[in-house]
């Protein structure tokens, strides 16, 4: 399972606000039925990464069709194959432990 963490960001919107430009990246997340967490910097996506990278494009590419002329995407990719638990929920709880020792 691969947990994926993008950030899109629009340039040359003339505006510095970009919430209208996440939520259109976001809609496009939303409908392929993936897992995501939103966060105040980016969204953290888990699946299978070949269902993940066509999604990612869409993202990167939402921006453009809202009518932005440039698009910066940061996209940082976790792909552990050895375990089929290894999602946001694992990730967080194992450090949570270890915390808590």
């Amino acid at each position: 399972m691969a947990v994926v963490e993008i950030s899109v960001a629009p340039l040359g919107t003339g505006s510095p606000g970009v919430s209208e430009y996440v939520a259109g990246a976001l809609a496009v997340l939303r409908e392929s039925g993936l897992t995501y967490q939103l966060t105040p910097m980016g969204t953290v996506i888990e699946g299978d990464i070949g269902e993940i990278f066509p999604v990612l494009l869409k993202m990167h590419q939402s921006p453009f069709d809202r009518g932005a002329v440039r698009v910066s995407t940061l996209i940082k990719i976790d792909d552990r194959r050895d375990r089929s638990d290894h999602g946001m929920k694992h990730k967080v709880e194992a450090v949570q432990r270890l915390l808590a020792e």
